[in-house]
């Protein structure tokens, strides 16, 4: 089966299986830049706004302007963050709509391996930031299992079953990002893990939500109907569930930041 591109047409499908993954990442993420109220944000991939959500709910930010190349993703930032000082722009990660030394800090939410470049989403990233201004990200570790959909994607490979691929993904490890981030002149340069857990109703939320995917959910739905029935039981084997049905499962992002030289 040939791959196709992934795209991101429905902001309410894409914040309800991944926006919420998201803002999860984004409470440990947050808390490791430790940033301080008023400054200037760019959120860069901004998607549904989920990470633009929990910079307005723990930064106290002068502002956030946020750049995607999604209109449907822009339309619903946009309305679940009426009011707020934000913006939201379409653009390119690797050529951002803004002036030198326009923010205090730059970020990347689930983003890199979206873009094509990563080399020159830094540089931009660097670009825009003032100095002495703090550029970061966080992405799943897709190389090593860490995408939150892995159950999935790991069964649709083992049925011959071909998904979208980001055009980076080698950029999700650790040691590439701590490469990007240091050869784009970056300083105090360091990385981490996050590990988070998400807890579902029983298989079927489970199910159900993980198919909001971008890159899983066409795929799963053009599959005849007994593909579906026995990907279904196969990944219902990799997830037991507790007495009450529940079923929890991990997601693990690498992150990276680094500050713009003074």
């Amino acid at each position: 089966m040939a791959q196709s591109q992934i795209r991101f047409t429905d902001g309410a499908a894409y914040d309800r299986m991944m926006g919420a993954w998201s803002r999860l990442a984004a409470e440990v993420f947050i808390d490791w830049l430790a940033p301080r109220p008023g400054w200037r944000w760019v959120d860069i991939g901004c998607g549904s706004g989920a990470f633009t959500g929990r910079l307005f709910e723990r930064c106290a930010p002068a502002e956030v302007q946020g750049v995607d190349p999604s209109e449907a993703q822009l339309a619903f930032a946009r309305q679940q963050h009426a009011g707020r000082a934000a913006q939201f722009h379409r653009g390119d990660a690797m050529a951002l709509p803004f002036p030198e030394n326009r923010f205090d800090a730059a970020v990347m939410a689930l983003v890199i391996f979206f873009v094509p470049d990563p080399q020159k989403g830094v540089a931009e990233m660097v670009r825009v930031v003032a100095p002495g201004g703090i550029v970061g990200a966080y992405a799943w570790d897709m190389v090593s299992g860490g995408y939150p959909g892995e159950p999935l994607r790991a069964e649709m490979k083992a049925l011959g079953i071909d998904l979208p691929r980001a055009p980076s993904v080698g950029a999700s490890r650790i040691e590439a990002m701590r490469e990007l981030w240091t050869e784009a002149g970056l300083h105090a340069v360091e990385t981490r893990e996050i590990t988070v857990s998400r807890t579902f109703a029983d298989f079927e939320d489970f199910w159900s939500t993980t198919l909001l995917a971008s890159a899983i959910g066409p795929t799963v739905a053009a599959l005849p109907t007994g593909d579906v029935e026995r990907l279904r039981e196969r990944v219902r084997e990799r997830l037991p569930a507790d007495r009450a049905g529940r079923i929890t499962y991990d997601g693990r992002a690498n992150a990276v930041k680094g500050r713009v030289p003074a």
